[in-house]
């Protein structure tokens, strides 16, 4: 079992390098400090399993999930306990909370061994018993999107939530207008609505995504259609459905 660690404290690196060091068929072919490098490293040494911290600097776990894919599993690695129902979302094996045992360890390696011959880990419905224990609680601390994650080759654009002003539907991308830049990314419109605060972002259209913030007005178009006008006349169309929506979120 080829395994990378992936934590940006070096302390939590040694004592994970030295829980591992009983177990004959790990072998661990990496270890990273930040989110980059961790994908880097993702792509390289194509590992079969990952221990992955969440809360690290340049790219979180979240993030580094995203951009390296599903082909490795994972097993996160955190303090905090309010990213269990992420994980789950994410289909992590495992979710230790730090400081763990060797024996709690031992139980998430056993995991992985169990599910090394699964082909179609986006389709598995099995909870790992660790994050099946913590989901309910985890659920009402679930936190909006608060970076979005674009792909641009091999570069990574890091766009702020707040720093969006539109986001348009373009069959299976989006392009997330921000700042004066667009930028397209690989995802539906539906699928980023739900990680976006809705306190903040309303689908005013089946085609867009708006930041009230960003809207300076909005006029009536003909006798049952509405627009509404961003900077630089920027001009969005709003459905009836969405016209209630933001009507009640800019009161």
């Amino acid at each position: 079992m080829r395994v990378l660690i992936v934590d940006d404290e070096y302390l939590a690196r040694a004592v994970l390098r030295e829980s591992l060091a009983p177990h004959p068929d790990v072998e661990i072919v990496g270890e990273c400090a930040n989110g980059f490098e961790a994908v880097k490293a993702i792509a390289e040494h194509d590992p079969d399993l990952v221990f992955l911290d969440i809360q690290m600097p340049k790219l979180d776990g979240f993030e580094v999930v995203e951009l390296a894919g599903s082909k490795p599993h994972y097993i996160f690695a955190t303090a905090y306990d309010q990213f269990a129902l992420r994980a789950f979302e994410v289909h992590a094996l495992d979710y230790l909370l730090k400081p763990f045992s060797r024996e709690r360890l031992a139980e998430a390696l056993a995991q992985a061994r169990l599910r090394m011959p699964a082909v179609d880990r986006a389709h598995d419905s099995h909870q790992a018993p660790a994050i099946e224990a913590l989901v309910k609680e985890a659920a009402a601390r679930h936190q909006p999107l608060e970076r979005v994650l674009i792909r641009d080759g091999a570069r990574v654009h890091v766009v702020a939530s707040g720093s969006i002003d539109y986001i348009e539907a373009q069959d299976d991308y989006v392009q997330i207008s921000a700042e004066g830049k667009r930028y397209l990314k690989h995802q539906r419109l539906s699928e980023l609505e739900a990680q976006l605060d809705a306190a903040v972002f309303v689908r005013i259209h089946r085609s867009y995504i708006v930041n009230v913030g960003a809207v300076r007005r909005i006029e009536p178009v003909s006798k049952d259609n509405h627009c509404a006008v961003l900077d630089g006349d920027v001009r969005l169309p709003i459905s009836r459905s969405g016209y209630q929506k933001i009507r009640e979120l800019l009161g």
